[in-house]
């Protein structure tokens, strides 16, 4: 799985990168389809709490691209939160295959 991330007003650090990769790679164990994920980081509004948001999409062939958005105090709980709804959404895109 290709993963990208981009961040927005402000620089992300090799730590902060390389945490998000181990994040979103482990989604894989959920999905082999995952083509890519894409990752976009934005401080919202500067000198306020619960500012960092971590927007997560993920390219799914033969699926609806899988998509969550999650705002926090920093950015490692933004995409914690963000990978937690992400594994919920793969496991019922699971469910609804095997159904089939």
């Amino acid at each position: 799985m290709k993963i990208s991330i981009q961040s927005i007003h402000f620089d992300a650090s090799a730590q902060l990168e390389s945490f998000i990769q181990k994040k979103v790679a482990k989604l894989g164990q959920y999905c082999d389809d995952i083509m890519s994920a894409e990752v976009v980081l934005k401080v919202v509004k500067p000198e306020t709490a619960q500012n960092k948001e971590a927007s997560i999409k993920l390219l799914v062939p033969k699926s609806d691209d899988i998509f969550s958005s999650k705002v926090a105090d920093t950015f490692e709980e933004a995409v914690d939160v963000a990978v937690d709804a992400l594994v919920k959404q793969l496991q019922k895109m699971k469910e609804k295959m095997k159904a089939k």
